[in-house]
């Protein structure tokens, strides 16, 4: 297998991430070429990944203009950036691994994948969740029958009280019309994985959500516009100088987004100046803080789905109905009743990756950037999990979701043109 060289437009933390993975194989690959407009992070990029000069460009139109520089492109920009990359480096042939969301709107999406089409490349979407090694091992019992036919499916989404108040509330996801609706920036992830699991599409949806409770009037009596002058900061969960205090010995991922230089002078001026440091009950944030997709799949399965502000920081949680048996499942172990026997089999997952984004998606990460790289060796589509139409579909079903909590409707999901 030859070296697969790959560029990168986006050097934040995801395409930060998935680069990582790249140190860590050169046998495999190597990125040439960095496109990102934060001149320090560009430089730091390029020296730790001994990418020259000329190939180190502010944008990645300089980077398009350049010529094939590089085997494939990773396109990591904001979620309403990626359109015109996308469509630009996939319509001209580039084998493309795409961060999700795909696009803010549905037809954004389809013009990207029929880029993808009419360029003939490699087109993979970061549905990170598919290349765990958890769902390897769910997706196989599965598919063994030991459960027999799927009928039905809950599945939760705890995203942490605090990673939601960082990425929803403080961040650059808390506003629909700067980013997207908040079950396309978070949970697509997740209608992706249980089309992947129940291994039908979604045809039915709707869904109920809303933003419960970072409003100003739950603000705490007494509450200031920043957490740094607030009287209630010391009894409030989501003081931002707790949340971000208690990680400069071992800076979170969160902390990485807020400060280039990570020491206390820098957070206190973040905290002072800085979204970051704004009272949760006073921002301009309009997306929901809990939603509920009631769903129906091909051939008559149906499933829940909840994604929920108001828990720790832990993994999914996934409840599977079977015909023969019943699964539930955490992310680290997966045990299975049989009704024949009635009997339950646990199987515990290894994996040294962590929950979240900033852990690697308990192997989610590397398992996709590892199947991209071997795709584009071996000109195989087939080896990535989530090819464009795939993609498509699910993130079709998303838009219909949100139209169905918006209009109080049941919709019916499109397949895409």
């Amino acid at each position: 297998m030859s070296v697969v060289r790959l560029a990168l437009a986006g050097a934040g933390g995801r395409g930060t991430h998935y680069t990582n993975w790249v140190l860590e194989h050169p046998e495999l690959a190597r990125v040439v070429a960095i496109a990102e407009p934060r001149d320090r992070v560009r430089k730091e990029f390029a020296k730790r990944h001994g990418i020259p000069d000329e190939h180190c460009f502010t944008s990645w139109e300089e980077m398009a203009d350049a010529g094939r520089i590089a085997d494939a492109v990773l396109i990591c920009t904001q979620d309403r950036m990626h359109t015109e990359p996308a469509m630009a480096f996939a319509g001209a042939g580039w084998h493309v691994l795409l961060e999700k969301p795909m696009a803010p709107t549905a037809e954004e999406c389809e013009r990207i994948v029929a880029a993808a089409r009419s360029g003939g490349g490699i087109f993979a979407v970061c549905h990170v969740l598919r290349y765990t090694p958890y769902t390897k091992a769910l997706k196989g019992i599965l598919d063994s029958g030991t459960i027999g036919d799927i009928i039905t499916v809950q599945h939760l989404e705890p995203v942490g009280y605090w990673h939601f108040a960082h990425s929803y509330v403080r961040g650059p996801w808390r506003n629909e019309a700067e980013s997207s609706p908040m079950l396309l920036a978070k949970s697509c992830h997740d209608l992706d994985w249980l089309r992947h699991i129940v291994g039908k599409p979604l045809t039915k949806v709707s869904s109920f959500g809303n933003l419960r409770h970072f409003r100003t009037e739950n603000a705490p009596e007494g509450s200031t516009e920043r957490c740094v002058s607030c009287a209630a900061e010391p009894g409030c969960a989501y003081s931002a100088t707790k949340i971000y205090g208690k990680s400069l010995e071992q800076p979170t991922f969160a902390l990485r987004h807020v400060l280039e230089v990570i020491d206390e002078p820098h957070l206190d001026k973040a905290m002072q100046d800085g979204p970051y440091g704004k009272c949760v009950y006073r921002t301009d944030n309009d997306v929901v803080d809990h939603q509920v997709v009631n769903m129906e799949f091909g051939g008559g399965a149906t499933g829940t789905f909840t994604v929920t502000a108001f828990t720790p920081m832990e993994d999914r949680k996934t409840r599977i109905f079977g015909s023969q048996g019943m699964i539930e499942g955490d992310g680290e172990e997966i045990r299975v009743f049989d009704f024949n026997t009635e009997k339950t089999v646990m199987t515990k997952i290894r994996t040294r990756y962590g929950v979240g984004a900033g852990a690697g998606h308990g192997g989610g990460d590397a398992g996709l950037i590892e199947a991209f790289v071997r795709a584009v060796a071996d000109g195989d589509q087939s080896l990535v999990l989530s090819g464009p139409d795939e993609s498509l579909e699910t993130h079709l079903a998303v838009f219909a979701a949100e139209r169905a909590r918006m209009n109080d409707t049941v919709e019916r999901v499109e397949t895409g043109s």
